[in-house]
């Protein structure tokens, strides 16, 4: 965010007696913004906020001295139902240079906290989301396995956690209250500008660049069309094509895998694939054994068919058993 402060200095004419008037000089203190791209080259018309919009409060102090205690402050802070204007203006009588110092605290979203001395210093964090504070407190006792073996949900805090939160021992669900009172407000940014009444003309503006954070412009467009009913409908359609499109890239992918495999050693591929739809048959009419082995007399003169054959017939016997039992009607 770029900030222009400019200021001009004005004779104005307020009316006096018998129809005169009078010449009051006043000068005129403005601050503006414009939005430049992440390299801070060029404007970033994707972005269409407000100035003030960047700001959670405005303050300008001038000289107490020049225009007293009651004077010399300009206060703008942001409520529930504030409207975002483009700019901030002060106009007071004076034809002399002024000192201001201009206090800027950013509006944050999502809030932003600044950590205290000792908590920052540990974790090697100054300002930031409440959800990154808990992440780096976390990150921590994970590194220095602070979590008790026993008690899951308790955490044995060394001494530089005893310092912070002046206890030896706490519950992971305690950490919120214990962190509320160790953030504090971000701090503001602070300008000195001289409104400078020798300036020339081509003088009398600064420049001042402030990275702010914002949204993807994309997310509320994206977020309205996500939750309308018909682009839900539009989404299946589409989800649909997107799969059946993947299918046919397989299905073109597998008939390449075999025309390539076939155009390198025809002989070798042909063998693979008998013995490949071979395993397919066999497993399709639910075969099992080797049909070549099973077929010789030998093979049923193994000590294991003395046991085998026993228990194919009873197995059997039990079936037709059953089955009578059930035609009968009679029941156990």
């Amino acid at each position: 965010l770029r900030v222009f402060i400019s200021h001009v200095f004005l004779p104005e004419k307020i009316p006096g007696e018998n129809g005169s008037s009078v010449s009051v000089p006043e000068w005129e203190l403005k601050i503006e913004g414009r939005l430049l791209d992440e390299l801070g080259q060029r404007p970033d018309d994707s972005v269409r906020l407000r100035f003030s919009s960047f700001f959670r409060s405005v303050i300008i102090e001038l000289d107490k001295e020049a225009y007293g205690p009651d004077n010399h402050l300009t206060e703008w802070h942001r409520g529930k139902n504030t409207e975002d204007i483009d700019g901030f203006t002060v106009t007071r009588p004076g034809e002399d240079s002024v000192k201001c110092t201009l206090i800027l605290s950013l509006n944050y979203q999502p809030p932003q906290f600044k950590l205290s001395s000792k908590l920052a210093k540990l974790l090697g964090i100054h300002t930031t989301t409440k959800v990154d504070i808990i992440n780096g407190i976390w990150q921590y006792i994970k590194n220095n396995r602070l979590q008790d073996p026993q008690e899951r949900e308790f955490i044995n805090n060394d001494k530089y956690f005893q310092q912070i939160f002046e206890v030896p021992r706490m519950k992971f669900t305690e950490i919120p209250r214990r962190l509320a009172p160790l953030l504090l407000a971000p701090d503001p940014i602070v300008i000195h500008h001289l409104i400078n009444a020798d300036a020339p003309e081509g003088k009398r503006t600064a420049c001042y660049d402030i990275d702010v954070e914002i949204d993807d412009p994309v997310r509320g467009p994206m977020h309205s069309f996500l939750m309308s009913t018909s682009s839900q409908q539009e989404i299946t359609s589409l989800d649909n094509k997107i799969h059946e499109t993947v299918d046919q890239i397989n299905a073109i992918k597998l008939q390449r895998e075999f025309y390539l495999g076939f155009a390198h050693n025809p002989q070798k591929f042909i063998n693979d694939w008998l013995a490949s739809q071979s395993r397919d048959l066999k497993i399709m009419k639910d075969k099992v054994g080797n049909p070549e082995v099973e077929r010789r007399a030998n093979y049923y003169e193994q000590p294991w068919c003395d046991e085998a054959v026993p228990r194919y017939f009873y197995a059997k016997i039990t079936q037709q058993r059953h089955q009578l039992e059930n035609a009968m009607g009679i029941r156990h």
